[in-house]
This record gives structure tokens, sequence and C-alpha cells, in this order.
């Protein structure tokens, strides 16, 4: 008999298992394989989520007044490792963190009229082979590292090649034989996509260089100062004899980069601005990381976590998953995924979600994943950092929003506060810091209807965690009415099979699942907690609940 999966609930903060005491479990039995294609990812601003250490809240006398949360806000890496530690992501069924970039930041501020901007969200770098001292050290992030891969959570950082950060008094410009500063981008086809600057006073990196430059000046003296200048420059010259690129400015950065992969075991980077840089950049990218990744594997034997490569998944602004592999500048279809990309994120499904019931957006995905993209993932999301127009900027759908975004097929992106309803609308801010405020941690704690609201996040989420065939499987619908859809997934010996019901009467409700379950067979309601046993095909529920999530258990 085909030996099929149920999840162990582990590690549950704030919901029981419903387990039976009879039922014999074995880890052979019951652990799932990490897929990137199925995992559940938790999208958060590093500065933005909890603050673990206060002592390094203000650096660099960054002290002027700022415009309404454009100011740094003290959430650091401490403060992320002690969630984890205290279950919070296991809990929500969360197999991956992204986070945004930690290398340090410009130490001024800009003011474009929104008033004085600090660099809080992490883009606007300054040393990319230093961590953000308002965010932690070092040895900040290897403890985060070393307590999220303890806790089988992957660690995805955020890679900016594409711009540095903003010139400011503090801040000088890089030279030019590395930046330009003009012209601004038009973005109507794809030399004044790439060939420019993203806004005004962002130094675009030449990254279609191949010339030699030396170290900008103010990293020197940087480096100098902390004493750290004669290891930078060695490691720099062993990397470029090492790899045979000419010491153009984008190998530099992907040195910078990389050495986060082979220092500290991070699983993958989100790469920020794919479409503003020549594609070529990704492959070359691509191989350092692929390189990296190798050596931290051959290096620490014992901190290998399974056979999965390193992860690339990519923001080219607009794509969505009905394009396949190409993306269309108007003049020109380019495909990022092919030699560079693993995901892309999906700027589509929001939209989808919109517009489409469960079946026909559950179809359509499961057909472009298992088509066009076969082998490769997006990442959908409902709401983001820098995505004005969220699916519920309101947050009146909390529970739609997560049961459309956790069991749709394709890799899930949660946003941080998505599953506690943490508001998108705050008054008295400009542009995309509405969308950027501090995690609503008491709201959480203190009020009944986010805990109700969590409580459907962890459920769903850790369904989707122990069963890779949810987001990477096949789609199948096994009925209209009621609404009842199965999705299977194999790998090598591992076959992975589950049963959804959806808008279902709550109190008593009768299910053929006589497609994919054997009359006898015991399954697992891993939303009520509830067991049955098929008889004649059917299962018979009785619970309070609007949904069934089925996985067969084990005797």
């Amino acid at each position: 008999m085909r030996q099929l999966v149920i999840g162990i609930l582990l590690g549950l903060i704030f919901i029981g298992c419903g387990k039976k005491n009879n039922q014999k479990l074995t880890v052979e039995e019951t652990k799932a394989p990490f897929v990137w294609e199925a995992a559940n990812v938790y999208f958060l601003l590093t500065d933005r989520f909890n603050n673990g250490d206060v002592s390094n809240d203000i650096n660099f006398n960054r002290n002027l007044e700022t415009g309404k949360l454009r100011g740094f806000e003290g959430g650091d890496l401490k403060g992320i490792t002690q969630k984890i530690e205290e279950g919070y992501f296991t809990s929500l069924g969360i197999n991956a963190i992204w986070m945004t970039p930690i290398v340090e930041q410009i130490h001024g501020g800009t003011d474009e009229g929104t008033g004085v901007t600090y660099g809080f969200h992490g883009y606007w770098t300054s040393d990319w082979t230093a961590i953000e001292p308002n965010l932690g050290t070092k040895a900040d992030l290897k403890k985060l590292v070393q307590v999220a891969h303890k806790n089988n959570i992957r660690i995805l950082l955020d890679a900016v090649i594409n711009h540095t950060g903003p010139v400011t008094e503090k801040d000088p410009v890089w030279p030019s034989d590395w930046v330009r500063t003009e012209p601004k981008c038009e973005y109507n086809n794809y030399e004044n996509t790439i060939t420019c600057t993203l806004v005004k006073n962002l130094p675009d990196i030449k990254t279609e260089s191949n010339e030699s430059v030396e170290l900008p000046l103010q990293l020197v003296e940087k480096w100098k100062k902390e004493g750290r200048y004669e290891q930078e420059v060695a490691e720099l010259d062993a990397f470029f004899k090492r790899t045979g690129h000419p010491r153009a400015p984008r190998f530099y950065i992907m040195k910078w980069l990389t050495d986060y992969i082979t220092e500290f075991g991070i699983d993958g980077y989100r790469v920020d601005t794919v479409k503003h840089t020549e594609e070529y950049v990704w492959q070359e990218f691509k191989a350092e990381c692929d390189y990296a990744f190798t050596e931290y594997k051959k290096n620490h034997p014992d901190k290998v976590l399974d056979d999965n490569k390193f992860y690339l998944v990519g923001e080219v602004y607009n794509y969505g998953i009905n394009t396949g592999k190409y993306f269309d500048f108007g003049d020109k279809k380019v495909n990022y995924f092919d030699s560079a990309f693993q995901s892309l994120i999906n700027f589509q499904f929001k939209w989808n979600v919109a517009q489409q019931d469960y079946e026909t957006l559950f179809t359509n995905y499961s057909k472009y994943l298992n088509n066009d993209l076969k082998g490769y993932g997006t990442l959908n999301y409902l709401s983001s950092h820098d995505d004005g127009q969220p699916f519920d900027a309101t947050r009146e759908k909390p529970f739609e929003t997560a049961t459309k975004l956790l069991l749709a097929p394709g890799t899930s992106q949660v946003y941080y506060g998505d599953e506690s309803a943490r508001s998108l609308i705050i008054e008295g801010t400009e542009g995309d810091a509405t969308l950027r405020s501090f995690m609503n941690w008491n709201a959480i704690t203190n009020d009944v209807q986010t805990k109700n609201i969590i409580k459907h996040w962890q459920k769903l989420g850790q369904f989707r965690a122990n069963h890779p065939a949810i987001g990477a499987g096949i789609h199948q619908m096994i009925s209209k009415e009621p609404y009842l859809f199965s999705r299977s997934f194999s790998k090598d010996n591992y076959i992975d099979l589950v049963v959804i019901g959806l808008d279902l009467p709550k109190g008593k409700k009768a299910l053929d699942v006589s497609k994919v379950f054997k009359d006898g067979e015991i399954l697992n309601d891993a939303y009520s907690g509830k067991t049955v046993i098929v008889k004649k095909g059917k299962v018979v529920f009785n619970t309070e609940y609007e949904l069934v999530l089925l996985e067969k258990t084990i005797n």
C-alpha cells in the first residue's frame, strides 16, 4: 500500500494537534521533503518586526526628526531570533524567512518632500561587507541562521546589485566608473529600463561594464579605520584570481554578497530590481552563489539541511505567471528563469484572487506551474512592502486572504502582519510608509478577533508546510458542490495526497473522497482536529467550520 503522509503539527503555540494518543507515527513515515516550489515564506522588514536589543536603536547620529514611519523603529536580528525560538514561525507553518537587506545603510537621510527618511528598509547600501549596526552584528546573524535551521526554517537575505544608496551630506557619491547618476529611467523599453537610475538621486551601478575599477575611496578609508582593509583586499584578490572575472563593479558586489553564503550558510537570496540589470548579470550571480553554497556544504557537512540547491527568487516588477518564463519590455522579451532564477515574484496573483473563484484560480495556477513553468516556481503574495494596491488594504478579509494565499499552487509569501491583520493604512504617512508599520504584537496577545484570525493562518499554514502537495502538487476538482478538490505530489519514494473542502455547510457534512482514499482508511481533518473512517467512499464530519483539510493518518 502506498505510504501517504500526515504532517505532525509540531511546536504549536496557539492551537492543539487533535491527534489520538494511540496513533503510531515514525519520523520516516511523516517527514515531508522541503521543496521551494511549495514553501511558505514569511517576508518581514527587519527594522519593523521585533526589537530584541534596544541598545542598537540609534547609530551614526541618525537623530533628525523623520517623516512618519520613515526612520528606524528598533527591529533587529535578535528580535527575529527570539520569535523563532518562541515558536512563532513554526506555529504559522513558516519554513522560510525573507528579510529586507541587512547590510550597512547610508549614514545620512534624504528628504524628497515626505520628511527626512533614513535607510531603515535596507535598500540604500553604503557597505555590502558590513551588517547595519541598527540591525545587529555578524554574531547575531550567525545565531539567527543557526536557530532557524535548528527549527527547519530556511533564511533568505535580500540582494541589491542594481544601485547604491542615495547621496547625502554624510554619504558621498561612488566614483563615476562605478555608478551613473543620470539619466532617469523612462521604463518604456529595454534600454531605458536598465541603463539609467530608478529614481533621482539613486546612483545606478554600471553593471554592464567590464572595465576594472579601484575600490571607492570611502570604503578604503572606512575599512582602514575599522582595521580590516588588508583582509578585505586579500579576499578580493583571491576571488578575482579564482574566477578570472574582471574587477568590474558587479563582480565586487557579487563577491561581497556570496560571502554571506560561505560564512553564514544562508539558503537563498531574494534579488531586488532584477529587470533593471542586464539578464546575464543574474546568470553570473547564480554561478557564484552555487559555488559558494557548494563550498559551504563541503566545509560544514554537519549543517547541511538537505540536497536543495541555493534558492534565487527575483523581483521582476510586474511579472505575471500567465506570461510563462518571459517578461516583455515592449521591444524585447527576456527569460529570467533559465540559468538564473528558480522563481519570480508573481505580481499578478492579487488580481487573480480578486477576480476569480477558487476553482478557476487553483486550476489555472496548477496548469501554469506544471506546464510552462515546470521545474520552476512563482512567489505569490497579497500584500508587500512596496505594493500600494494590496488585495485587502483595509484588512476586512483576513480569513479569505489566508485561504486563497496558503491553498493556492505555488510558493506563498506571507507579509509580516498578514496573519494578524496589521493595518496597511496608517494616517499621516506618505507613500510606501503606510505599508511598513511596526508589527502589532499587542493585538496578537490581547485582541480576541486577532487571535481568531491568527489561528486560521496557523492551521492553514501548518497544513501547507506538512504537505508539499498544496504548493507543488497537481490540482484536481472532485466536486463543485460541495466544493472539494485534491492535490497530489510525489518525489522519489514520497507520495502526498490531500483533500480539501471549502465553503462547506457548518455542522454535518458528507464528502465523497473515493477518488483519493480507500474504504477503511482513517482521515484526519487538520482544521478541526477530528478523525473519521472512510466508508463506502465517503466521510461524514460534524464540525462548526466551513472547510476541511483532510490527510491520511497512519495507525
